[in-house]
């Protein structure tokens, strides 16, 4: 779907490993800057009309890297765009199931699904390590996935997909998501509360209504990677912010996950991360 110089519109910041994906056909990429509503759609409309992109790529839910979910004012505007043109917009969902507060909010494929490639995953909700995901397309994009698919890797590993289906099968999947939920909640809400306990009031972040991660921003002039550097020597890792971004520009930020850590460990890396952070800007 994508030749070289073929305009792609991406959030900024946005999934690493989609930028990756999508480097190998070397796109014209058309970063659209996020926010607590989602794409800037100023820039966004800009971006449309001037280049006609081929794709859209977008996380709307909990998205990756920062957390934030775009609203419904936000998802409308945007599918009022594309609707009805030659543009395809990719809806990466692999988070949309783990909401912890807020609404739901309608998805691109319910607004325009003559226009909309929706991804979604059994890795959030069930088993991370059989990378288990699904497709949802208009017809003749189904047939040529298809086709590519089977060039690929001939098929998705059979013995992986038949226990999905049989745990899907004996198991009650909404209440297994609760759980994952009430887990999640408790850890991003132990995640903010040390944020505001143990960050100065420069260092900015995200407050997400599910997923598995948040995003925050130190002071204009600062390096994450610098960060880094002192908080390894603490014992904390996480993840610098300038990847995701095409042009690697966002050199002050960084993606915090509490997914996978309890509440007191969560406490304990915000804390000394803090203090990382406060001798950063100390010096």
């Amino acid at each position: 779907m994508l030749n070289e110089n073929d305009g792609l519109i991406i959030e900024e910041p946005g999934y690493l490993g989609a930028i990756q994906a999508f480097s190998i056909f070397r796109p014209r990429f058309l970063p659209v800057p996020v926010s607590a509503e989602g794409m800037d759609l100023e820039v966004f409309n800009s971006s449309f009309h001037e280049y006609r992109p081929k794709l859209i790529y977008s996380v709307p839910n909990f998205q990756n890297p920062s957390g934030i979910t775009y609203s419904e004012e936000n998802r409308r505007a945007i599918a009022d765009v594309v609707s009805g043109s030659k543009c395809f917009l990719i809806e990466d969902d692999p988070y949309g199931e783990l909401r912890f507060s807020g609404r739901h909010r309608s998805s691109f494929y319910q607004l325009m699904p003559d226009n909309t490639i929706l991804l979604g995953s059994f890795s959030k909700i069930i088993v991370p390590g059989f990378r288990i995901g699904w497709l949802v397309a208009p017809d003749q994009i189904i047939e040529k996935l298809t086709i590519a698919k089977q060039a690929t890797d001939l098929h998705t590993c059979q013995f992986t997909q038949n226990i999905i289906l049989q745990y899907l099968s004996d198991n009650d999947l909404d209440a297994h998501i609760d759980k994952i939920i009430s887990a999640y909640s408790g850890q991003c809400q132990a995640m903010i509360d040390a944020i505001e306990l143990h960050f100065p009031d420069s260092v900015k972040s995200t407050r997400p209504e599910g997923g598995m991660f948040l995003w925050a921003s130190l002071p204009q002039g600062h390096s994450a990677l610098a960060l880094f550097e002192l908080a390894v020597k603490a014992g904390v890792v996480f993840v610098p912010g300038d990847p995701f971004y095409i042009n690697q520009s966002g050199v002050n930020t960084m993606r915090l996950s509490f997914s996978t850590s309890d509440r007191a460990t969560i406490e304990t890396g915000i804390e000394k991360l803090g203090t990382a952070i406060k001798s950063l800007l100390d010096h």
